[in-house]
């Protein structure tokens, strides 16, 4: 007979996941500091790149004189903006997609065809209809979110286990119930996987847009210091995007531990 103590499980291995997590933890330091010394290197070997040392300098300069952050806030905003909007509508139209066959025959040809197509294949055409101000940069982000989440989200519904849905419905719950308490949460981890890949998807066509119409943002700030071959300032705004990027990554992965708590995960 098992024996269970404060803080441990019946088998034993409570403590496994705080000690994954702090060997994890430390992985990633080891690499976040071999990254940087490996680019240390490469700045000192003759390569045309900015030491660290450069790049803290500009980052400095541009937090004094409040350049990163008016970037950071103008690039922040349209991302948010455009990846809740793409999310939101993703979510709806997956399971929309997934719960019945009509809309399934309806939209997924037009999902299929503008997902062969790059968001920013249709920015200059969105220039055209909507000008050169933040609509035109939120809309092809919200098509790069959509786009990358809407097809987890409706892969989530169909691949929901059919005997799960009747086992439901043998019980008695009716479709809404059904719905609410066997397919949401069953598609959940697909639907923040889908999140996840839009996230990048949307930062990538933030600053593709802001190189080709913008007057603030890191995208547009890249592109001016190209112009003066300001290599520790393209630096800067190259390690802003990613971390900001990551940061919201891993929000997003923290609150999908939670979502998913009932996962078992390895």
């Amino acid at each position: 007979m098992a024996v269970t103590t404060a803080g441990a499980t019946r088998d034993g291995n409570a403590p496994a996941r705080p000690r994954k997590n702090r060997t994890f933890l430390v992985l990633n330091i080891i690499s976040i500091v071999a990254g940087i010394a490996i680019w240390w290197g490469l700045s000192l070997s003759g390569l045309q790149f900015p030491t660290p040392g450069e790049v803290v300098a500009a980052a400095w300069k541009m937090i004094g004189d409040g350049t990163l952050a008016t970037d950071v806030g103008a690039s922040l905003g349209r991302v948010l903006a455009g990846f809740a909007l793409g999310s939101i509508a993703a979510v709806i139209v997956g399971f929309v997609m997934g719960w019945y066959t009509v809309a399934r025959g309806l939209f997924e040809p037009w999902i299929q065809f503008f997902r062969t197509i790059p968001p920013l294949a249709m920015l200059p055409l969105v220039l055209v209809l909507m000008g050169i101000g933040e609509s035109p940069k939120i809309f092809v982000i919200f098509l790069a979110a959509f786009l990358s989440c809407v097809i987890s989200t409706y892969q989530g519904v169909v691949n929901v286990d059919r005997t799960l849905i009747n086992a439901a419905r043998v019980l008695g719950a009716g479709d809404g119930t059904i719905f609410g308490r066997v397919v949401v949460p069953a598609s959940t981890p697909f639907i923040l996987v889908g999140m996840r890949v839009g996230l990048g998807s949307a930062w990538g066509t933030l600053v593709a847009a802001e190189l080709l119409a913008a007057q603030a943002g890191l995208g547009h700030r890249m592109q001016s210091a190209q112009l003066y071959y300001d290599l520790p300032t393209i630096f800067v705004g190259i390690i802003a995007i990613g971390v900001l990027g990551l940061i919201m990554d891993r929000l997003l992965m923290i609150a999908g531990n939670k979502l998913t708590a009932w996962q078992e995960n390895r």
